[in-house]
C-alpha cells in the first residue's frame, strides 16, 4: 500500500480511506490521510440519518444528507491542501465545497459546491472520532460541520462541538444489507411510514403471548424525532450503531402491562439494545415506561432521561439491566426482584424483596435485609465478556462486535464515546440462517468455520446444532426459537474455548429430550480461564406454546462458562400446562468447575431448580419459583424431605457461593410444603449471602431457608423470612 509521508500539495488528490475501528486511535488528519488506499471517489455518510451527502449538477443547491444511495451526485475528490486540511471536490460538478460565511441568514456557513480554488472557505480539518467516523472542522470559522436534521438534513458549519449530527462515515463503500428475512424490519428516520410500520408490529405482537411471530427492528444510525417504540412479545429493537448514542430516539421506548390493572407479571421475551432514548413522550416528567419481568434484555442503553419499571402502581417482577446508563432517576416501582450490572444513573429508588447491583459505581445506600433497602451490592464485577451485537461498521458493512474479556469492572464499557473493547467479525464470516434452513444446512456451515446469525422464527430442528470449532459465534435477533419434535438435544458444543451464544429461546418439544442444550461434553476437563464459553440471553420453556417435555433444561459441563442473563421456565400458565402434561425434572445442571453466572432465573420444575456439581460456582442473583402443580406431598417429596429444594448444591462440592437470593412458594393446592429452599454441604468455603423465602399464596410455604436454618413463611407474604449469610 502506497503511504504518504508528509500532506501533500495543494490540488494533489488524495488516495481515499476505508475507515476501521482502527481510526480510533488516530490522533491527526495526517495520520488519518496516511491509513487510507487508492480508490476514485468518497462518500459522506452523516450518522444523524445514515443518509448521503449530496451535491447538484449545476452547484447551486446546498448540500443536504438526504441520499439513501450513493451515485454520482454523492461522491467527492478527497485533496489534502499543504496546511494539513483537505478540501472537497463534487464529483458531478467538479468544483469544490465551501462553507460560505458570506451567505445571508439563514443560509450562513451553510456547505455548497460551487468554487473553483481551495482558500480558507473551503478548507477542512478531519478529526477523527472514537467510533471510526469522522467530524470536519470548518477553517472559515473553526466550527463543526452538522447535517442538520432540523432544516431537512442541510449541512451548516456551526456548531462548536460534536455529536451524532456531526459524524460522519467517509467511505469508498456504500451500505450494503444482507438478507435477513422478512422478520427483520431495517429502518432510519427517513424510513416511509415509520411509525405505521412501528405500530403493526406492536399490534400484532402485544397479544401473541404463546403465538408464533418472531420480529427484530434494527434502527440504522440517526435521529428518530418524535418516535414511539412500543415493544410487544417476541420483538427485539436494536440500534445499529457501533454506540448507543449513534441511535437517538426522541419520543418514547415502552413496554405495558399485558395483564388487567396495570399488571406487568407475563411481561416476558422482549428486549431493546444499543440505542439512545430521549423520552419527551414517555408517560411525564421525561420518563419512560419499562413495565416488565422474565426474559427482558436491556442493554448497551441510554436513557436520556428517568425510566420507570413498572405502569402505575401495578405489579411487575423480575428484570435485567446490563450496560446501561441512565441519566436520570431509576424507579424500580413494585418489582419484587431486579439485577442490574455494571450500569450507571442518576438515581435510583425502591425496593421489594431481592434487588442486586453488580458493578453499578452508585448503587443505592442501604443494605439487606432492611425492608425498603434490601439491596445485596458488590462492587465490580469479576469476570465477563458482555454480549456481542450487530451494527454497521465505519465502512458501511454490518459486523459483529465481540468485546474481550474483562475483570474486576464497574461501570458501562462504552463511557465518553469510547467503543467497547473486543474485535469486530465481518458479517461475511457468518452464516444468515432462516427459519427455512434445516439443522444439516447450518450444522455444515458450522463444520466449515462459520459464524451464526439466526434470524426471527421457528426453527423446527431434525438434528442437533453442533458448535465444536473454537471462538464460534452463534447471535440470535428477534427470538428465534427452536424445538425438536425427535427427542433430541438442540444444541451441543465441544470442549473448546470461546465460544459465544446469544439471543436464543429454547423450546422443548413433544418428545422428552433428555436435555435442551448442553455445553460441552460429559466429563469436559479443558481449562477455559483465559477464554471462557459465555451465554448471553438465552431463554428456555417447557410447555407453554404446547405440551413438551425435557429432562433438563440446560446442561453447563465446561469449566470456566460465564451465563449472563438465563431463564429457564417449565411453563405455568398457557397450552399444554399440567403435572403430567409438560414434565421436566429439573431446569439446570453444573457440572463444571469455576462457573460464574449473573442473572440466574428458574422456575417451576418438578425436582431440583438447580443442581450445582461442580466446584468454584459463583452465582450473583437468583431468582426461583417452585412448582405452583404438585397433586399432593406424597408426589412432591425427596430424600431429603418434603419437596424439592429450588437450589441444591451437591455434598462433594467444596467451594461455591452465591449472592441474592430469592425462593417464592405459590402452591394451588392445600397440604404442601417444601422443607428446604436452599440444600448445601456445611462447609466455611461454601456460602451464600442475602437470601429470602416468600410464600405468595394461601395455601403451604416455605419451612426454611438453608438446610435447616431460617424460619418458615407466612402464606400470602405475611412473613418472609430473610438470612444475610450462611453458615
Amino acid at each position: 500500500m502506497t503511504r504518504i509521508s508528509a500532506p501533500a500539495p495543494a490540488g494533489h488528490r488524495l488516495s481515499l480511506p476505508r475507515p476501521r475501528a482502527a481510526l480510533a486511535s488516530l490522533a491527526t488528519a495526517a495520520t488519518l490521510l496516511c491509513a487510507w488506499h487508492a480508490a476514485d471517489a468518497a462518500t459522506l455518510r452523516a450518522m444523524a440519518n445514515n443518509q448521503f451527502v449530496s451535491a447538484t449538477a449545476a452547484g447551486t443547491s446546498y448540500l443536504t444528507a438526504t441520499a439513501t444511495t450513493a451515485s454520482s451526485w454523492e461522491q467527492f475528490e478527497v485533496i489534502s491542501n499543504s496546511n494539513g486540511t483537505v478540501s472537497l471536490r463534487s464529483t458531478v460538478s467538479g468544483k469544490l465545497v465551501s462553507a460560505d460565511i458570506g451567505l445571508a441568514a439563514p443560509n450562513t456557513a451553510s456547505l455548497i459546491s460551487n468554487r473553483t480554488q481551495a482558500q480558507a472557505w473551503e478548507q477542512f480539518t478531519l478529526v477523527p472520532q472514537a467510533n471510526g467516523t469522522v467530524a470536519l472542522r470548518s477553517a472559515a470559522n473553526n466550527l463543526f460541520v452538522a447535517a442538520d436534521l432540523n432544516i431537512g438534513g442541510k449541512l451548516v458549519a456551526n456548531r462548536t462541538a460534536v455529536d451524532t449530527w456531526e459524524q460522519f462515515v467517509l467511505s469508498d463503500v456504500p451500505v450494503v444489507t444482507p438478507d435477513f428475512g422478512s422478520n427483520v424490519h431495517i429502518v432510519s428516520p427517513l424510513t416511509a411510514n415509520l411509525q405505521a410500520k412501528i405500530d403493526e408490529i406492536y399490534n400484532a405482537q402485544q397479544p401473541n403471548h404463546f403465538g408464533p411471530r418472531r420480529d427484530a427492528i434494527l434502527l440504522m444510525p440517526g435521529t428518530y424525532n418524535n418516535l414511539r417504540i412500543p415493544v410487544g412479545f417476541y420483538t427485539q429493537v436494536l440500534g445499529l450503531g457501533s454506540h448507543p448514542d449513534q441511535v437517538h430516539v426522541v419520543g418514547d421506548l415502552r413496554s405495558t402491562a399485558y395483564l388487567d390493572g396495570d399488571n406487568a407479571t407475563q411481561n416476558f421475551w422482549r428486549g431493546a439494545e444499543n440505542f439512545s432514548v430521549t423520552p419527551t413522550l414517555g408517560i411525564g416528567n421525561n420518563t419512560m415506561q419499562w413495565a416488565v419481568s422474565q426474559a427482558i434484555p436491556f442493554r448497551r442503553m441510554h436513557v436520556r432521561g428517568n425510566i420507570k419499571l413498572n405502569q402505575n402502581s401495578g405489579w411487575s417482577s423480575g428484570g435485567w439491566f446490563s450496560d446501561v446508563l441512565v441519566d436520570g432517576q431509576v424507579n424500580s416501582g413494585s418489582q419484587q426482584q431486579w439485577i442490574s450490572r455494571n450500569s450507571q444513573w442518576g438515581s435510583w429508588t425502591g425496593s421489594n424483596w431481592n434487588m442486586v447491583f453488580v458493578g453499578v459505581p452508585n448503587a443505592p445506600a442501604g443494605d439487606f435485609p432492611t425492608p425498603g433497602a434490601r439491596f445485596t451490592k458488590i462492587a465490580q464485577t469479576p469476570v465477563i465478556r458482555e454480549k456481542p451485537y450487530l451494527f454497521i461498521d465505519a465502512d458501511g458493512r454490518y459486523a459483529v462486535r465481540v468485546p474481550s474479556l474483562a475483570t474486576n469492572t464497574s461501570g458501562i464499557s462504552w463511557a465518553n464515546g469510547g467503543t467497547t473493547p473486543g474485535k469486530t467479525l465481518p458479517i461475511s464470516q457468518f452464516y444468515i440462517a432462516k427459519p427455512s434452513d434445516s439443522a444439516a444446512t447450518i450444522n455444515t456451515q458450522l463444520a466449515m468455520g462459520k459464524h451464526l446469525l439466526l434470524t426471527p422464527g421457528n426453527y423446527l430442528l431434525t438434528q442437533t446444532l453442533k458448535v465444536n470449532n473454537p471462538n464460534t459465534v452463534v447471535l440470535g435477533i428477534g427470538f428465534p426459537t427452536l424445538r425438536s419434535d425427535n427427542g433430541q438435544p438442540l444444541i451441543q458444543t465441544a470442549d473448546v474455548d470461546g465460544l459465544s451464544f446469544s439471543g436464543l429461546f429454547l423450546d422443548a418439544g413433544a418428545t422428552e429430550s433428555g436435555v435442551l442444550m448442553e455445553v460441552g461434553p460429559n466429563g469436559a476437563s479443558a481449562n477455559h480461564a483465559a477464554n471462557p464459553i459465555t451465554l448471553h440471553d438465552l431463554f428456555f420453556r417447557v410447555g407453554g406454546a404446547a405440551a413438551g417435555r425435557a429432562n433438563i433444561g440446560l446442561s453447563l459441563n465446561a469449566n470456566n462458562t460465564i451465563v449472563d442473563h438465563t431463564w429457564l421456565w417449565r411453563a405455568d400458565h398457557g397450552n399444554g400446562v399440567g403435572w403430567t402434561t409438560n414434565p421436566s425434572a429439573n431446569g439446570l445442571w453444573v457440572n463444571g468447575n469455576d462457573v460464574t453466572i449473573y442473572g440466574l432465573f428458574v422456575e417451576h420444575f418438578q425436582e431440583q431448580q438447580v443442581v450445582w456439581n461442580g466446584n468454584g460456582g459463583r452465582v450473583y442473583f437468583y431468582q426461583s419459583e417452585i412448582p405452583y402443580d404438585p397433586p399432593s406431598q406424597a408426589a412432591w417429596t425427596s430424600s431429603t424431605g418434603r419437596g424439592h429444594a429450588a437450589y441444591r448444591v451437591s455434598n462433594w462440592v467444596t467451594s461455591h457461593e452465591a449472592w441474592g437470593l430469592g425462593i417464592y412458594s405459590v402452591f394451588n393446592n392445600g397440604g404442601i410444603v417444601l422443607d428446604h429452599a436452599i440444600e448445601a454441604p456445611t462447609n466455611s468455603n461454601v456460602r451464600f449471602h442475602n437470601m429470602i423465602t416468600v410464600c405468595l399464596g394461601g395455601n403451604g410455604g416455605i419451612v426454611h431457608v438453608v438446610n435447616n436454618t431460617g424460619a418458615q413463611t407466612g402464606c400470602n407474604a405475611s412473613y418472609t423470612p430473610t438470612l444475610t449469610s450462611y453458615p
